[in-house]
């Protein structure tokens, strides 16, 4: 399992539509503290996989979904389920605390 990228146009089949938790990491090319949580989420794809799917959506290439839900800083993490928002943090951090803040959310 890896990290998805998706668009706009996808947004709503693959997040707002999707069975069970998904995570989005919204993120652009040239912020170091997104590469970072690039990084953590690319790595907990696969130790989380079957429990939440991981996407994520370049905010210069897609601009409506992160302005739709107000994202103003990156990384901005937005956990959703059944199409609703269950959490959101900003900012980087490592793949444990990540996963922790994952699990608190899902469980």
């Amino acid at each position: 399992m890896s990290v998805h990228p998706i668009t706009d146009q996808e947004f709503e089949a693959e997040v707002l539509k999707a069975e069970g938790p998904v995570l989005v990491d919204f993120w652009a090319e040239w912020c170091g503290p997104c590469k970072v949580m690039g990084s953590a989420l690319d790595a907990l794809a696969g130790d989380m996989s079957g429990k939440v799917k991981i996407t994520k959506v370049n905010i210069e290439e897609s601009p409506e979904a992160p302005t739709k839900y107000g994202v103003r800083a990156i990384p901005t993490l937005i956990l959703f389920k059944d199409g609703e928002i269950i959490a959101e943090t900003r900012g980087a951090m490592s793949k444990d605390a990540c996963k922790s803040w994952i699990e608190q959310n899902i469980a």
